[in-house]
């Protein structure tokens, strides 16, 4: 599940993950709120906390989220994900050389800095 995090810097997005993280979750969740930020102009801060309650993605969200991606390739800036996930950190990181946004990983100790670094 996805939920919008709330106490962020102006103009940084937030969600939190648990559990599974599912197909509909970025279309009924994650999708409407980037695109509602898109319609202001502003390419977007994104953070993205998979916390301890986090499991992983459900194959439909991996899609959701490459087509959603693919579509706004550009409108991104900055996108940084805590996690202490090991795999989903090295995935993180290895896809960071194919998007023109800034990306970075932080442990879930670094929540605030991650928050930092996003409000840049």
């Amino acid at each position: 599940m996805l939920t919008p995090m709330k106490d962020l810097p102006s103009g940084v997005i937030g969600f939190s993950a648990e559990g599974t993280v599912t197909g509909e979750d970025y279309e009924t969740v994650l999708i409407p709120t980037l695109e509602n930020a898109l319609k202001e102009g502003d390419k977007i801060h994104l953070l993205l906390y998979l916390g301890p309650e986090f499991k992983t993605y459900a194959p439909g969200a991996l899609w959701d989220d490459s087509r959603f991606g693919v579509r706004h390739f550009f409108d991104f800036e900055r996108i940084a994900c805590v996690t202490d996930n090991e795999l989903f950190t090295a995935m993180f990181k290895g896809l960071g050389f194919l998007m023109p946004a800034t990306m970075r990983a932080f442990p879930v100790n670094e929540l605030e800095a991650a928050k930092a670094w996003l409000a840049e």
